[in-house]
């Protein structure tokens, strides 16, 4: 039995790479060449985390994109060598015109209008108070619209002064500008009529314009500039300088205007928009009449200028 456990323990005593497993098919390879553990432990690592901050990016700024190849001028003719519509190839034709025409209408093509008072206003200044409205509407596309206009001048407990209306067709010839064509009516001081041609939207730096040529009845070439311009101080206090030129290219006696420059308006107004469509203002305004025109007033013993305080109001839907 003592015989027994000494050579037990001699086997658990005798070290592993000592056991001779040249016996055991297909591992003889194995057994002849030593474990290198070193070896396992770097073939089982973590692929290392790249130090992009160690990385020279100076290169990249000295790429030559001259040298890329980007093409110019129109397209080769081949582009237009497939259908216009793709999808016409999968799909039913006419399934897919009515839905264009559809997406057409809901993008651009289709008719909204408006009613915009510009100017409701009364007019405080060296004794003569006045009252002023300036109110246009016009219903269309984008392309495409009928525009309304009426302005004129009157005096608090007394007559008007001036009072037309214009009945416009305006169409877009560009992205900003629309031509308008049409006629202009004066109801006051007498009942006079003009063909009206002109131009009117966006120049650069969000300026509004509306410029009007006016040809009479009575063969009189007039014109009319204004321009202005919205200044948002806040999302609902805005500033908006105005002018307005009257311009003539002959003496209308029976009217009172010499040609040339015929008057001037010169403002700024301060609206509150309580909400973008209703807005209370203040203001001041210059108003001259120039030459001819300037003569006419004072032979009346008229002043041909002067300086006016503002109230009003502006509303739109």
């Amino acid at each position: 039995m003592r015989a027994l456990l000494f050579a037990t323990a001699a086997l658990i005593a005798t070290p592993a790479a000592a056991q001779d497993h040249s016996g055991h098919e297909g591992h003889g390879a194995a057994a002849q060449e030593p474990m290198d553990h070193a070896q396992h432990a770097m073939d089982t690592q973590e692929e290392p985390v790249m130090d992009h901050s160690q990385m020279d990016h100076s290169q990249h700024g000295q790429m030559d994109h001259a040298a890329m190849d980007i093409p110019m001028g129109p397209p080769p003719a081949r582009a237009f060598d497939g259908p216009q519509h793709a999808a016409d190839l999968y799909f039913d034709q006419r399934q897919m015109a009515a839905a264009r025409a559809y997406n057409h209408a809901t993008h651009g093509g289709m008719t909204t209008g408006r009613v915009l008072a510009e100017r409701l206003e009364a007019h405080v200044g060296d004794g003569h108070d006045t009252y002023v409205w300036d109110v246009s509407g016009w219903y269309g596309s984008a392309t495409d619209k009928v525009v309304f206009k009426t302005e004129g001048v009157g005096e608090f407990g007394g007559t008007v002064d001036d009072a037309e209306m214009q009945l416009l067709w305006s169409h877009a010839i560009g992205p900003f500008i629309d031509l308008q064509a049409g006629a202009r009516l004066d109801v006051e001081p007498d009942i006079t009529a003009h063909l009206a041609l002109g131009a009117s939207g966006l120049a650069p730096y969000m300026v509004h314009f509306d410029t009007t040529a006016f040809l009479s009845d009575e063969g009189d070439l007039t014109g009319r500039i204004k321009a202005e311009h919205d200044m948002r101080l806040t999302q609902s206090l805005i500033l908006q300088p105005r002018v307005e030129a009257e311009l003539s290219a002959q003496d209308i006696p029976e009217r009172g205007v010499g040609a040339g420059l015929s008057k001037i308006h010169l403002g700024a107004r301060l609206r509150y928009e309580i909400v973008r469509e209703f807005a209370p203002y203040v203001g001041v305004e210059y108003e001259a009449a120039t030459g001819r025109t300037a003569d006419f007033i004072r032979a009346e013993d008229g002043d041909p200028d002067g300086v006016a305080v503002l109230l009003g109001l502006r509303f739109w839907f």
